[in-house]
């Protein structure tokens, strides 16, 4: 066996038996910028489990995490919290290699593993309120549906106070350093905040409704270890981690606007300049982002707590700017929500992206403050000074909107 990796120890019985991915920048669509883990972890009880496992390529630096601890044949149970295949891609090579007395997972989670992986092996299915008895130890089962997948359930060790959260509370983020306080504090922070508007951003109701559940459940939380990023132990970063999750659900607009465009000849982006001035001057917090040198997961992660979308297009054949729409195409599909909306763009002798930006932004839900800017060729003094105002009465329409969310 491979002598090359080591498992970690987490607490007593308990050994992070994961792989690092140093090189992966593409999570469906999802600039993973600083590559991530996939954890999966060893609980050396009475009975042995393993909570999850890792994608298919890292498989043999999963087993050899585990043979530096135990020998793999003596795992009993294996346990899927979440059947997404960065976590259960080498499920069939280790049921094949431990052969354990049972594998559970979640009533969806049966069904999400037999579609997968068509093998031939019962899944014990668990739910809210099930146990699993590890002699010295013991696991209760609690289902997080749509956190992020229909299958999605926690796991948690009474004895070691610890959560196995699956994806929830987790980051993209490859380290060698397996503990959340051995990481810089913005790096937590951005990975963190970027993983949510990402991935569980459109799934806020669910993930309101799995932190109330965890609450009624009186768990007491001395770590909790997610299936990617690193794990919290220390109180105030649990505390920390949750109530961002918390806050992140509720969706709350701040005086904040994004300025994304793109640009063919640089006059589309001469008005976002001017645009985002004006907003400045509105006391509005405001972020450009070209879409020719930012990614859109990172604008995605900027409208977290943005309140204002403010997008501009040049208009080409007819329509809207490739790499424009793209991003609007993502954020449609993270259902992102600004309070606050607007378009603008330069043209040549057509310009029609604006209009259909603006279409879009209502498609969204997003309720727009002003008619679509559309500037002639290359703004010149007195467009630049028309954009400028624009940005001012953006500015004072969320400034309004955010006053009348507060007051009632």
């Amino acid at each position: 066996m491979n002598q090359l990796f080591k498992a970690v120890k987490v607490t007593d019985g308990v050994y992070w038996v994961g792989a690092i991915d140093w090189d992966v920048r593409n999570f469906h669509g999802y600039l993973t910028s600083r590559g991530t883990t996939y954890n999966a972890f060893l609980i050396l009880a009475d009975k042995v489990a393993l909570i999850d496992t890792v994608k298919r390529p890292f498989a043999d630096e999963m087993f050899a995490r585990i043979a530096s601890v135990i020998e793999p044949e003596r795992i009993d149970y294996v346990v899927s919290n979440h059947s997404e295949m960065d976590h259960t891609g080498c499920l069939c090579e280790a049921i094949a290699a431990v052969k354990p007395e049972k594998v559970f997972a979640s009533k969806m989670g049966q069904k999400a593993l037999a579609g997968h992986f068509h093998m031939d092996r019962e899944i014990t299915v668990v739910g809210d309120g099930d146990g699993l008895d590890l002699g010295n130890m013991k696991l209760s089962f609690a289902e997080t549906r749509m956190c992020h997948w229909p299958d999605s359930m926690v796991s948690y060790l009474h004895e070691a106070k610890l959560l196995f959260s699956q994806d929830a509370f987790g980051m993209h983020l490859a380290s060698y350093e397996r503990f959340a306080d051995e990481v810089d504090r913005w790096v937590l922070d951005y990975e963190a905040a970027k993983y949510y508007a990402n991935i569980l951003l459109p799934l806020s109701p669910f993930v309101a409704a799995a932190l109330e559940k965890l609450a009624n459940l009186g768990l007491e939380l001395g770590m909790v270890a997610p299936d990617h990023g690193p794990i919290w132990r220390k109180k105030q970063d649990i505390e920390m981690i949750l109530g961002l999750y918390a806050n992140w659900a509720e969706r709350r607009p701040a005086s904040k606007a994004v300025v994304f465009y793109d640009t063919m000849w640089g006059s589309t982006a001469k008005m976002a300049r001017a645009i985002g001035e004006g907003l400045a001057a509105g006391g509005v917090k405001v972020k450009l982002m070209s879409m020719s040198a930012s990614h859109r997961s990172d604008l995605a992660g900027e409208l977290l707590d943005a309140g204002a979308l403010v997008v501009g297009s040049p208009t080409i054949n007819n329509c809207i700017f490739p790499s424009v729409a793209d991003a609007m195409c993502y954020l449609k599909g993270l259902k992102a929500k600004c309070i606050v909306g607007a378009a603008f763009g330069s043209y040549g002798w057509s310009g029609e992206a604006p209009r259909q930006l603006d279409a879009m932004l209502g498609e969204m839900g997003i309720e727009t403050a002003a008619e679509p800017l559309r500037i002639n060729y290359v703004p010149d003094d007195e467009a630049l000074g028309r954009c400028r105002q624009w940005g001012c009465k953006l500015a004072e329409a969320l400034e309004l909107k955010l006053k009348l969310a507060a007051s009632k």
